[in-house]
C-alpha cells in the first residue's frame, strides 16, 4: 500500500483475541481493523519511524498512543505488554504506535524525549497527554482513561 508520501506503510500481524486467526493489519487506514475470519475488532498495534510517522499517527482518525522505546531499555520491555493489553481492551477505539527512539531521531526530537519509555497520547493530531517512565498497569490504565475522550475509554471504565 502506498501512502501519500510514496512511503511504504508498515503492517503488522495481529492474532485475533477471539478466534486466534492471524491478520495482517496496515499501519495506515480509514477504518478500524477487524478479523478476516470472525469480524471481531482487532487491537491496532503498529510500528512507525521518521518516514512513516505522519501517515501512521497524524492522519489517524482514532486517538493514538505513541510508545517511544528502545530495544535495550528494560522498563520499555516491561511496559510494552501492558500497552498491548490496553490496546486490546480498546480495540476499535485506540491505535497503539510503537516508535523505536534509537532509529526515529526526528520523532524523538519532536517530542523532546529525554527518558524512555515516553508515552504520548494524541487525538486529532494534537498531543493530549504525556507519561514519562515505566508505571504499573493500573497507573497506566488510569492515566490513559483520564486522558482519552469518553467514547474511546474501556467499556468498563466509570465516567466522571
Amino acid at each position: 500500500m502506498s501512502t501519500t508520501n510514496d512511503v511504504e506503510a508498515p503492517s503488522a500481524i495481529i492474532a485475533c483475541p477471539k478466534c486466534g486467526k492471524r491478520n495482517r493489519v496496515s499501519a495506515v487506514g480509514d477504518g478500524v481493523p477487524r478479523c478476516g475470519n470472525c469480524h471481531q475488532l482487532l487491537p491496532w498495534v503498529v510500528d512507525a519511524d521518521d518516514t512513516t510517522f505522519a501517515d501512521v499517527v497524524e492522519k489517524a482518525r482514532l486517538p493514538v498512543l505513541i510508545d517511544l522505546w528502545a530495544p535495550w531499555c528494560g522498563p520499555c520491555r516491561t511496559v510494552s505488554p501492558v500497552l498491548e493489553r490496553l490496546a486490546t481492551e480498546r480495540a476499535g477505539r485506540l491505535k497503539l504506535v510503537k516508535v523505536n527512539s534509537d532509529v526515529a531521531s526526528q520523532v524523538s526530537r519532536r517530542f523532546e524525549v529525554q527518558a524512555i519509555p515516553t508515552l504520548v497520547l494524541m487525538n486529532d493530531g494534537q498531543v493530549v497527554s504525556r507519561q514519562v517512565g515505566a508505571a504499573p498497569a493500573h497507573a497506566l490504565r488510569t492515566w490513559l482513561d483520564e486522558a482519552l475522550p469518553e467514547d474511546s475509554r474501556a467499556p468498563d471504565t466509570p465516567h466522571s
